[in-house]
């Protein structure tokens, strides 16, 4: 899948970013330090936040919000990331299974003759047989 450049492209400060999110700066740098979020650097070593990276604080305080410790959160974003790699694997694979049998029902439709043709074969060649 293909992102939009400006959703992933790192333009806010941590300032920015906190205040956006709705959280303290100290907040964020410990949830990068907790592996939650990880922010862009710039040369100089200074933090960037992407519009992607302010939902998913977003979605960090909702879950803390609910009474989730960081420990949790970070398990529920790890299984809901996992989740949909294999949504996505899944539909790979129906896609290709889809296709395989499209291309068999491709191949049998190829050694089909039709009942009319087949019909007028036999129509044609029962003399051979004697009958009549």
């Amino acid at each position: 899948m293909m992102q939009d450049s400006s959703r992933t492209r790192a333009v806010y400060v941590i300032s920015v970013a906190a205040e956006l999110a709705g959280v303290h700066p100290q907040t964020l740098r410990i949830y990068e330090r907790k592996g939650l979020v990880a922010p862009a650097r710039t040369g100089g070593g200074s933090r960037r936040y992407s519009e992607e990276d302010i939902n998913l604080l977003r979605r960090i305080q909702e879950f803390t919000d609910a009474g989730l410790n960081l420990a949790g959160v970070k398990l529920v974003l790890e299984l809901e990331n996992e989740n949909a790699s294999l949504r996505d694997e899944l539909a790979r694979s129906q896609a290709e299974a889809g296709e395989a049998v499209q291309q068999t029902h491709r191949h049998y439709r190829r050694d089909l003759v039709p009942l009319s043709q087949a019909m007028t074969l036999f129509g044609r060649n029962s003399s051979i047989f004697g009958d009549r």
